[in-house]
């Protein structure tokens, strides 16, 4: 694995694998751009309270929706696949396969299995299936977006045979 300080890199092979799916660099000045445009359109030149609310209320909402959509955590950490508050013992992974832009979508287009679980942000380029054995889950796989598919991958499956 490398070690980087960048939030989205995985980091050492001692920690597993850690990553945040946060949104580009580039979302956070449009977001906030259209908030304002959106506050100048309700105010309007108008007086009082109209001409200061929209912006204490869509300036800070937009920066907490922003906030909100990056948070997002991906881990192999503890013989556990923890993606947000979800988590997968890696002794139930038969197999983890990473997948760039157009494999994320064919495993998530028309033929996908409705079963599956899928948590997925369309600025994160790559992905991994996670195919599943275990009996008593009827999901048959987990696709999981990620920079990094194939550290990952490789995190998952050396978890798996660790345990």
């Amino acid at each position: 694995m490398r070690q980087s300080s960048s939030s989205t890199a995985p980091v050492a092979a001692t920690a597993g694998y850690a990553e945040r799916l946060g949104l580009p660099w580039w979302a956070w000045p449009v977001g906030l751009a259209v908030a304002g445009l959106l506050a100048a359109e309700l105010w309007m030149g108008a007086s009082g309270v109209r001409a200061w609310l929209p912006f204490v209320l869509l300036l800070p909402a937009t920066a907490a929706t922003l906030w909100w959509l990056g948070r997002i955590r991906v881990t192999v950490q503890g013989g556990e696949l923890r993606v947000d508050d979800a988590h997968l013992p890696v002794r139930f992974v038969a197999d983890a396969v990473p997948l760039d832009a157009a494999g994320r979508r064919e495993v998530l287009g028309v033929g996908s299995d409705p079963l599956a679980f899928v948590v997925q942000r369309p600025w994160v380029g790559g992905a991994v299936q996670v195919v599943l054995n275990d009996p008593d889950d009827p999901t048959p796989f987990w696709v999981v977006s990620t920079r990094h598919p194939v550290e990952l991958a490789t995190a998952l499956l050396a978890a798996r045979d660790a345990g």
